[in-house]
């Protein structure tokens, strides 16, 4: 599963990257001689999502790397922190295409060609292909990272889309609206800081170990609570590294236990939870006695 994982993931940021790449130099090209500020704003975006891969073909790597002297928990989350840097850039973009936009709507120039229109209606076809791609195989995997990227390539698509209609609207409409396609810059860098910060807010949520969204937690008490000689689970929290989960849970057990037994059962009650729960990388189990325990003899709990 690790490898699988690995794999997919580091070939979707690779088909990402190779895509980026070749649309940032295209619509920066037709934006610069087709006098296109929306269209070259859309290369700035596509060239962040360039970028993004980059580091988040980086992180699915290094996430997979096993725990160390350094890193006892693992790399888990180095494809946290690489979600959160992508969102980040997605903020960046956002901010300096407004900023450009600005500058240009108080500039007088040419209408842009017609051209770029039709650049910008294949970019959006090829991105939004690109996003229901990627963003599958995030679903799939489960790495924010890959779906940050995802996300990156739809923002990409919006930026396109409302290029495009900025565009058309400044052909159809002459000299008055000619700035139509920097307004509409404008507008696709808000979606995409909206998307930022959508996407930001789950990774900060990780990296501050948030209780998980997922039911991780009811699914290992009721599972630890199936094992024979437990009595109840008093704590359970759950903290997410990259795809893997780590647990610390109180069971309670008969207060007769020897320190021998009640450390079986614990052992018992992680293989139980890692068996049912693959996703879980390992179980930190506390013995607590339980209130109504009996001082008598110790029970045959494994029997």
């Amino acid at each position: 599963m690790k490898s699988t994982r690995l794999q997919r993931s580091v070939r979707a940021t690779i088909l990402g990257l190779s895509v980026n790449v070749v649309l940032a130099i295209v619509k920066l090209l037709a934006g610069i001689f087709g006098r296109s500020y929306a269209l070259i704003a859309d290369a700035i975006e596509s060239m962040a999502d360039a970028a993004g891969s980059i580091i988040v073909w980086r992180a699915v790597v290094v996430a997979e790397k096993p725990a160390d002297k350094e890193h006892p928990y693992g790399h888990g989350k180095a494809e946290t922190i690489a979600a959160a840097a992508v969102s980040v850039m997605l903020l960046g973009a956002a901010l300096l295409i407004v900023i450009r936009s600005v500058q240009e709507i108080q500039t007088p120039r040419h209408a842009p060609a017609p051209y770029t229109l039709l650049v910008l209606l294949g970019v959006v076809l090829i991105k939004e292909g690109l996003f229901r791609i990627v963003g599958r195989i995030g679903e799939e995997v489960e790495s924010g990272a890959v779906k940050a990227d995802a996300w990156h390539h739809r923002s990409d698509a919006i930026t396109s889309a409302a290029a495009a209609l900025g565009i058309s609207i400044a052909l159809v409409g002459g000299d008055r609206y000619r700035s139509a396609d920097d307004w509409a810059a404008m507008f696709a860098a808000v979606i995409i800081a909206f998307n930022g910060l959508w996407l930001l807010r789950p990774a900060l949520d990780e990296l501050m170990d948030a209780a998980p969204k997922e039911d991780i937690v009811g699914l290992a008490r009721s599972i630890a609570l199936q094992v024979n000689g437990v009595k109840g689970v008093e704590k359970c929290f759950a903290r997410k590294m990259g795809y893997k989960y780590w647990l610390d849970m109180h069971i309670e057990v008969d207060g007769a236990l020897t320190v021998a037994v009640a450390h079986e059962l614990s052992h018992t009650v992680k293989d139980a939870i890692r068996g049912k729960l693959p996703r879980v990388h390992d179980v930190t189990i506390h013995i607590e006695p339980f209130p109504s325990s009996s001082k008598g003899s110790q029970p045959a709990w494994n029997e």
